[in-house]
């Protein structure tokens, strides 16, 4: 029912900036909750951020916090992952997902992306 696809992956420096977007294609994207996974060589999924149903309503997981962003623009129908002081940790896999109720976002949400590349160097 809701078809996801991030973009804005690629290489960067330490200390750099990324901006991830996740486009989500369906008839009512305002009623879904957004989450942000990452996945990095050899570990186990991580989660990352989540929004509500508005920018009032996030969750960050410890690692990221201060540091990154989510965002969702409704009229755009896309999620918004700001990441900030990039550090060669932060390279991984990350995937959106979405879900409807917000609770079941923070733990994996019922769709999926197909993930975007991050790579931080040093």
């Amino acid at each position: 029912q809701v078809q996801l696809v991030e973009s804005g992956g690629g290489l960067v420096q330490a200390g750099g900036s990324l901006r991830l977007s996740c486009a989500a294609s369906g008839r009512t994207f305002c009623t879904y909750s957004f989450s942000w996974f990452r996945q990095a060589p050899g570990k186990e999924r991580e989660f990352v951020a989540a929004v509500g149903w508005s920018n009032d309503n996030t969750y960050y997981s410890d690692s990221i916090k201060g540091r990154f962003t989510i965002s969702r623009d409704n009229a755009k129908n896309t999620v918004y992952l700001q990441m900030n002081s990039l550090k060669p940790e932060d390279t991984a896999v990350y995937y959106c997902t979405a879900a409807v109720r917000f609770g079941a976002v923070k733990g994996g949400g019922d769709y999926w992306g197909q993930g975007t590349q991050v790579t931080v160097s040093s």
